[in-house]
């Protein structure tokens, strides 16, 4: 690693980070502009080289065209032996510093960098016992970069992957900072931006009557890529989104009845499933009450939603919706690419390269804000053996906003 002095000394001899020091305010989109990289750990597959990567290797990370950014600075919160951080700061010439304060001043008095991308997702952590929640330090992390912008009287927009915090109260805290502090602010997982199969778009104000996503995976860590499956589309429903009231996470026979209650629909299921190309053999009834979990959610405008981590059943992210006046439900395949570079997070890092730039957000972070609610109040269901959790707190109200996915027709 450089050190400080090694590094300002390089920096006034490297053409494409000459003038970080001191970087104004002006936003140029052609212009790279520099970021603080705030990762837990960097090795290969995991989420900062699927992200950071493309900064500092093009999308494809093979060093072909990337986005309008360049990574002035990186802070790593674990080290492990399969790091790739410290080969990367040493080919391409940008310092690890061991506080996130120094990532985002490089040592100075003084916010250097026009962004923070922040990426809190893997690395050695533990798990409550007793919710099976990962504890990933999101808030650690967040509120050293805010208390660096305290402390230098300047902020600059800040990306969060994934939801914002395993806690609620966590979550909350985040939000109400970046408003006192007038921060840009972004989160959230690559679902909502990744290619829709067919590449259909229910239309701002559409009156969605019902819908169900369908996911798989582990209960919280893929549970919320399906929230935000679901909420990336019901958000779009005439009034916008109003908050949630309550949730509640079902599993084994609970499922069944919860059909029988009227709680998900079987058609709908079946219609998200059917835009997939491949579902897993065996009686649906039987997989389902083996194998999954439904989160049932109840809105505070009286909509109801459900996402069925069909585990055994479903092995992609999709969605059905019904309109009212249109008798077959509008289903999507929420596609991703399989195999590195993982090109939805390139969608996720435009997004991102967006609020740098232009100072505001692409989308509104209200929707993860609400989705990490929701998926921490499912996880307490769910080492409730299924009780209702009622959500007060989650009247997090916004409106949604037309911003195109990989595939999106224009």
């Amino acid at each position: 690693m450089l050190n400080r002095r090694q590094y300002l000394k390089q920096l006034a001899l490297t053409p494409a980070l000459g003038g970080m020091i001191g970087f104004a305010a002006e936003k140029d989109a052609h212009k790279k502009l520099p970021i603080a990289a705030v990762v837990t750990t960097y090795h290969n597959n995991s989420h900062a080289d699927v992200i950071i990567g493309k900064v500092l290797e093009g999308f494809e990370q093979k060093g072909g065209p990337g986005p309008d950014l360049t990574v002035a600075s990186m802070y790593t919160d674990q080290v492990p032996k399969n790091d790739m951080s410290r080969d990367l700061s040493a080919k391409h010439g940008f310092p690890i510093f061991k506080t996130i304060d120094e990532a985002i001043t490089l040592g100075t008095d003084a916010v250097q960098v026009a962004g923070v991308i922040c990426v809190g997702e893997h690395g050695n952590y533990p798990k409550d016992p007793r919710t099976g929640q990962k504890l990933y330090p999101r808030r650690r992390l967040f509120d050293a970069i805010a208390a660096t912008f305290r402390r230098c009287g300047k902020s600059v927009p800040v990306f969060s992957d994934k939801h914002l915090a395993y806690r609620w109260a966590d979550a909350r805290h985040m939000y109400q900072t970046t408003r006192e502090l007038k921060i840009p602010f972004m989160a959230g997982s690559s679902l909502p931006v990744a290619w829709r199969e067919p590449a259909t778009v229910i239309p701002i104000g559409s009156e969605i009557e019902a819908a169900l996503a369908v996911g798989y995976g582990g209960l919280e860590s893929y549970g919320f890529h399906a929230l935000e499956t679901l909420q990336c589309v019901i958000e779009r429903r005439r009034g916008g989104e109003p908050g949630v009231k309550s949730v509640q996470t079902v599993r084994g026979k609970n499922i069944a009845q919860a059909e029988r209650d009227g709680r998900w629909s079987r058609e709908l299921l079946k219609a998200a499933l059917a835009t997939t190309p491949s579902v897993g053999k065996g009686d649906i009834d039987q997989l389902l009450e083996k194998s999954g979990a439904f989160f049932l959610l109840d809105h505070r405008d009286g909509f109801r939603s459900a996402v069925a981590m069909a585990n055994g059943l479903a092995r992609h992210f999709a969605i059905a919706v019904k309109l009212r006046g249109q008798k077959e439900p509008v289903a999507n395949w929420f596609r991703l690419q399989d195999e590195k570079p993982y090109g939805h997070f390139t969608y996720l890092l435009k997004a991102c390269e967006h609020m740098v730039h232009t100072g505001r957000p692409a989308y509104p972070v209200e929707r993860t804000l609400l989705t990490t609610g929701v998926l921490d109040a499912a996880m307490h269901s769910n080492a409730n053996d299924g009780t209702m959790i009622q959500t007060p707190e989650l009247n997090t109200a916004y409106k949604a906003v037309d911003w195109p996915f990989a595939n999106a027709k224009t």
